[in-house]
């Protein structure tokens, strides 16, 4: 399984740039509403120093990080939930993404003419939420028609699943979004397979020119509104960035160094998206290979095995456990094992953050 975050915005906000400044993979940027018709799509490594420090202390041929995915679709216009602007082809590009990233302008530019014809991030933000929450409507409308359906005809499991539909609905005709209406784990089981995008966890990113970052009025005026919403808020200079993806890492750090950064934009977001989805990391040392792997919190041992290979899964015997700051203190596996500090667990185990992992399978 992947994970996948969908960038979302209006028109001209700025997404494409800050996609390519992510993936570096030079999607066409225009200054015209509509110039991403298909979805770009790009693997983003996540940052690691935990695994740059093992490629130190190890040496291995390959130093393989994880990755999540981004997903850049068109700029969505009010309307769009009822296909003004092709957008219902454009909603249903992120409705299978696990994260939402919401891309506001927060700059001027003349060249790139604002569509509404003047610059306001929170009126932007609820244009583009609005849209979404619309489209859940529909969908939730739709989907209550079928379980009542099953109802009728007598499926004793429809009536908890009508509940839950008609409490989202409810609540987002009162504006709150899916995710903020407080659902327990059944109610949110009963909603498998409606893909809400107001259910999805949810950023902003405010893309901004170089004067807006050194304390712009239209940067404020967004985080105050993430602020109040206790809604994630990254900052990034989407044109500088994107310049940055052609320099090497020494260079880079010159450029950021007199706006009184010590790393992009662009890895906060990656970082931030990857905590957000709530994942962890393992690393496994096989042979030439120092590789970082991705899991949801509370994975258990067999399944974050699985991730490496369904065999090992099938075949599961147990688990040798490293931590990550043992392994970096002795200085090698052998080591470790010398001083007690590996141990030794099976399949109820779950797998923490930044552990190393030996599996033992059964071929």
């Amino acid at each position: 399984m992947g994970w996948r975050c969908g960038i979302v915005g209006l028109p001209n906000a700025g997404k494409t740039t800050i996609f390519n400044a992510l993936t570096a993979a030079q999607a066409e940027v225009a200054t015209y509403p509509f110039s991403t018709i298909n979805p770009n799509t790009g693997v983003v490594a996540v940052p690691d120093e935990r695994l740059a420090k093992l490629g130190e202390l190890l040496k291995p041929e390959r130093l393989t990080p994880t990755a999540i995915e981004f997903v850049d679709v068109a700029g969505l216009i009010a309307g769009a939930s009822r296909g003004e602007g092709l957008g219902n082809q454009f909603l249903a590009h992120i409705r299978d993404v696990d994260l939402l990233v919401h891309v506001v302008r927060c700059f001027a530019d003349g060249r790139c003419p604002h569509p509404l014809g003047s610059l306001d991030p929170v009126r932007d933000v609820e244009i583009v939420e609005t849209e979404l929450l619309l489209a859940d409507l529909e969908i939730l409308g739709r989907q209550q028609v079928k379980v009542e359906k099953r109802a009728r005809g007598g499926d004793k499991t429809a009536a908890p699943v009508l509940a839950v539909l008609r409490k989202v609905e409810e609540g987002l005709n009162r504006g709150k979004w899916a995710r903020d209406l407080n659902l327990s784990p059944e109610e949110r089981e009963h909603l498998q397979g409606v893909a809400l995008l107001t259910l999805k966890p949810y950023l902003f990113v405010a893309n901004l020119s170089e004067e807006e970052f050194q304390g712009g009025r239209y940067l404020f005026a967004l985080s105050e509104l993430a602020r109040v919403r206790e809604i994630p808020l990254v900052p990034i200079l989407g044109d500088l960035e994107a310049e940055l993806q052609n320099l090497p890492p020494e260079e880079r750090r010159e450029f950021l160094a007199p706006l009184g950064l010590d790393e992009t934009g662009i890895t906060r977001l990656v970082r931030e998206s990857y905590r957000l989805l709530g994942l962890v990391t393992f690393y496994t040392i096989v042979g030439p290979e120092v590789r970082a792997w991705t899991v949801p919190a509370g994975t258990t041992a067999p399944r974050a095995a699985g991730r490496v290979h369904s065999d090992m899964e099938k075949g599961f015997i147990k688990a040798e456990v490293m931590g990550f700051d043992d392994l970096v203190r002795l200085g090698s596996a052998a080591r470790v094992k010398e001083a007690g500090r590996l141990h030794v667990e099976g399949r109820d185990y779950r797998v923490q953050d930044g552990e190393i992992l030996l599996f033992r399978f059964q071929r």
